[in-house]
This record gives structure tokens, sequence and C-alpha cells, in this order.
């Protein structure tokens, strides 16, 4: 399963989303994104997902880290962009936003797949 995620910085804070009850993960903080359709592009897939779950446009979009995790029941190959919004970001699907700082990054439960990302960004590495 390919997955798309948007590390989304602003003034020295970082957008992240709290994942809803009754999905995979539920409750772990991650950056806004989801999984990329069969017949999209890694970019076109962020845009929708953003669009879907933030009600904005990203735009500026580089892809900064890529990796691959095996849960119990899925393996996902996920990619990070660094994007900005062009807009606020709306919790569209009712999920909870947070700013946050690199320093932050260790007091959230993030998932398991994030953890060389987490590590990279929180050294200001990336």
């Amino acid at each position: 399963m390919i997955v798309v995620a948007a590390v989304i910085e602003q003034d020295g804070r970082f957008l992240v989303a709290r994942r809803l009850s009754g999905t995979h993960l539920a409750g772990y903080w991650e950056f806004p994104g989801g999984k990329a359709g069969e017949e999209e592009t890694l970019e076109e897939a962020i845009r929708r997902e953003i669009r879907e779950e933030l009600n904005a446009g990203v735009a500026n979009l580089t892809e900064i880290f890529k990796t691959w995790h095996d849960y119990p029941d899925r393996t996902i190959e996920l990619h990070f962009f660094r994007g900005t919004l062009d807009g606020p970001p709306e919790p569209v699907l009712g999920q909870e936003l947070r700013w946050i700082t690199r320093a932050e990054f260790s007091s959230l439960a993030f998932p398991p797949a994030d953890a060389e990302l987490l590590d990279e960004l929180a050294h200001s590495r990336l």
C-alpha cells in the first residue's frame, strides 16, 4: 500500500492530525495524508488528500523522505512531502489538529512508520 503525507511547517511549527477512532492506528498523531489511488501520481494523491482532510490546497511540494514499514496486517510504502498550504486548515473529517514544535514530537504518539522522519525533523536534519 502506498501512502503519502504532508509535512507542513509554518512559523517553526508543524501541522499534525489525530487519527480518528475506527481507523487503522486510531488515536495516533500523524502528518496529514492518506492512501494513493492506483491511477494517481504521488503529487496528485497528496493534493487530493489535503483537500479532502483540510479543505486547503497544498503547493511547493518536495519529497523529503521515503520509508517502508511492516505492520502486522499490512506493509506500507510511505512518502513524505514538504509543502505549504494555500489557506488555513479545517478539520473536514472532525479530526483534531495541532501545530507543534520539533521538541513536541516526542510528547505525542506517532505511528511506528514515522519514527525515522521524526528523528530527522527533531534534530533539524530535514
